[in-house]
């Protein structure tokens, strides 16, 4: 096991950390493009929400996950954005999944690497709720 672990990061491939980081890149530049505003920002896997934002006065929470091909980045677990819309009301917040599909260019049944281009399938913001 050990072997083939070396073996993967000699060649680059993408840690489910760099892959979450990533997503969190595209979505933290879309946010900005749409006028957010940054109150706290959360790179740990699996602590949610990832984005605290200000956006006309109003918080929102957003909830951002990498998907690999050829998972759909727009399919979320329905019962977990709940229990994290629930949270976000008691601060008043709107809550938002941010789904970001990756995929290796040269072929997609491949992992992601640091070498390698890579297709990025997003979508912008789901609201959760309203």
């Amino acid at each position: 096991m050990s072997v083939f672990y070396f073996i993967l990061n000699t060649m680059g491939v993408l840690s489910e950390q760099e892959l979450h980081n990533l997503a969190m890149n595209i979505v933290g530049k879309d946010l900005e493009k749409q006028g957010f505003e940054f109150m706290a920002v959360n790179s740990q896997l699996k602590k949610d929400p990832q984005f605290v934002c200000l956006k006309n006065k109003k918080l929102h929470f957003i909830i951002v996950k990498a998907i690999a091909y050829p998972e759909d980045p727009k399919d979320f677990d329905m019962i977990f954005m709940e229990s994290i819309r629930v949270h976000a009301l008691k601060f008043k917040a709107r809550t938002y999944y941010a789904g970001v599909g990756l995929a290796n260019a040269k072929d997609y049944t491949k992992p992601v690497t640091k070498e390698e281009n890579y297709i990025v399938n997003y979508n912008g913001i789901i609201e959760i709720g309203s």
